[in-house]
């Protein structure tokens, strides 16, 4: 299968090279030192076998890469509007475009009872409706993805742990997905298709829309977090009203938010993505992972105080510091 990447960053690269090792034609947009470095020494990944390198097509024109038969999307949901033009030319006008990304997707409320076209368009992660007119819902499949992985490099990713991703249609036909299916398991990746991927999706953001914003809030890694009983009381009243909005748009969480958060405690000490953006001084991806959980609830109106705390001290945060999208 030909199989274009836009974002070959942490996610982004590993799929690549997995891919790639499986057999398959492996393309990529890329820029700057990434580009530079891919060309040289081909896509590195380090896991604990040792160092990989995978040689891929990658370009800055996605136009130069042609037609694929599968597009994966591996990028924060605010970079998502400026790469529309790059996933049209790898996708043409019939090849399916896969997402790997975190948070609610624009697509999410669209068809949803109480939602109609104009409130189902949400601000947070599509504020002027380009996504949604370039990337229509029903030539979308989504990815949840459930592993770790870090840019040591430019063109060099390093795996921490994990291979699985639940896998759905966005429109709920899932006709379009076992061939995708069938190739991401080539490449020994943990698969699991799904006929409702928004529960999937919720889930996934239930659990993580916390522990990201408050670390960049406070500079703590994660068992920093839940140790502080104050903070960790404030993190599982979010999770109630994140869980409360899931339950009136379909998306009910069986979980209580302590199993959840003992699972986290697990893991042990580590650095969340957005702690790590803030540290390189990157854009935050908060629209995605609250911002939107918090529009929903406001057209459904609900009343979310915690989530209101949490969205506007991470904003102001993000604000002082340059981390907003432009």
């Amino acid at each position: 299968m030909k199989i274009g990447i836009v974002g070959l960053g942490a996610v982004g690269g590993y799929l690549a090279a997995r891919l790639e090792s499986a057999g398959h034609e492996v393309s990529a947009v890329a820029r700057g030192a990434t580009l530079a470095a891919v060309r040289e020494h081909g896509l590195r990944l380090q896991t604990a076998q040792g160092t990989s390198a995978h040689r891929i097509r990658a370009s800055a024109d996605a136009t130069e890469l042609g037609t694929q038969d599968l597009v994966i999307v591996a990028l924060k949901s605010h970079q998502l509007e400026d790469a529309l033009a790059a996933v049209d030319a790898l996708s043409g006008a019939r090849a399916p475009v896969l997402t790997a990304m975190n948070g609610v997707p624009w697509w999410f409320m669209q068809d949803q009872r109480g939602f109609d076209a104009r409130t189902a368009q949400l601000e947070s992660v599509d504020p002027h409706g380009r996504i949604a007119a370039g990337l229509p819902r029903e030539r979308v499949l989504a990815a949840v993805v459930h592993l770790t992985c870090s840019v040591s490099e430019p063109g060099v990713v390093r795996h921490g742990f994990g291979d699985r991703l639940i896998v759905g249609a966005a429109s709920g036909a899932n006709g379009s997905l076992e061939p995708v299916v069938q190739a991401l398991r080539a490449a020994a990746l943990q698969i699991e298709p799904t006929d409702d991927i928004r529960q999937a999706i919720w889930f996934k953001l239930w659990g993580n829309m916390t522990m990201n914003p408050v670390s960049a809030l406070t500079l703590a890694p994660a068992d920093r977090i839940l140790d502080d009983p104050l903070v960790h009381a404030f993190c599982l009243r979010v999770m109630r009203e994140a869980a409360a909005v899931g339950e009136r748009i379909g998306c009910p969480i069986s979980q209580s938010g302590e199993a959840r958060m003992a699972v986290t405690r697990q893991l042990g000490s580590f650095k969340t993505s957005m702690l790590q953006d803030v540290e390189a001084a990157r854009v935050i991806e908060l629209g995605a992972l609250v911002g939107a959980v918090r529009e929903i609830a406001q057209r459904l109106d609900m009343h979310t105080p915690f989530i209101d705390a949490l969205l506007g001290l991470t904003r102001l945060m993000a604000a002082e510091r340059d981390l907003l999208p432009r």
